[in-house]
């Protein structure tokens, strides 16, 4: 397995964000990771990727523990947060370039020239990130996530701001690149989660409330919004 979330805790402070939460992600899953504002999604997700520790349960990513083995962790995945940190003064390349050579990404150059392709960022490869509508600077972002070619791929919330034309290149990216990679990823645009996920995990209250797969849904004639509402009410 890719992912190994074990009855995991997390608080802040006297709050508690995750209570008890246990799951596995394999590689070729897209799972959709839905909950409400301040169900705990982003809080995993950087438990995951080792920007936060939790009080208590065991994670393992690839077989290693972000806690002991973090930078080997972070080697592994690619990710994108919800709010794009960008170098806005940087020109794409030379963005790309940065982080790849983090990275330490062989031939660069020719990975840099083929995420651009991929990610559908050639019209605008020539400008500073900070001349970019919301959309290109999302795409900025995901191709940042994917320079590495990483084994898994964490997005929060990586359609904001697309428009519907780059929706639909952006989710057949993500479905095509969860081809051979584990993805999860968390959105609000429920008709998405169709089209790219084939599992789905719904947490609410730091709580795991439903965890299985599109086609159950689509068995049981089980409408998604109105299931998740109900769940989260």
């Amino acid at each position: 397995m890719s992912i190994s979330i074990n009855k995991v805790n997390k608080f802040y402070g006297k709050q508690q964000a995750l209570a008890d939460v246990s799951f596995t992600l394999n590689k070729g899953e897209v799972v959709g990771f839905l909950g409400p504002n301040g169900a705990g999604k982003s809080t995993l997700m950087k438990i995951i990727c080792c920007y936060l520790q939790q009080d208590s349960g065991k994670v393992q990513v690839c077989n290693l523990d972000p806690q002991e083995q973090g930078l080997k962790v972070k080697a592994k995945i690619g990710y994108l947060p919800e709010h794009n940190p960008l170098y806005t003064d940087m020109y794409i390349k030379e963005y790309l370039s940065f982080v790849g050579q983090m990275y330490k990404v062989e031939n660069l150059n020719n990975r840099i020239a083929e995420i651009i392709q991929q990610t559908g960022l050639t019209p605008e490869q020539s400008k500073k990130i900070g001349q970019l509508s919301k959309g290109f600077k999302q795409r900025v972002g995901l191709a940042a996530a994917l320079i590495h070619n990483p084994e898994i791929l964490i997005l929060d919330e990586p359609t904001t701001g697309l428009d519907p034309n780059q929706l639909v290149e952006i989710r057949n990216l993500i479905k095509e690149v969860g081809k051979d990679k584990t993805v999860l990823l968390s959105t609000h645009i429920m008709q998405e989660v169709d089209k790219m996920c084939n599992r789905v995990v719904i947490i609410n209250k730091g709580k795991i409330v439903d965890d299985q797969l599109i086609s159950n849904y689509q068995k049981n004639n089980i409408d998604l919004e109105e299931h998740f509402r109900k769940l989260t009410a």
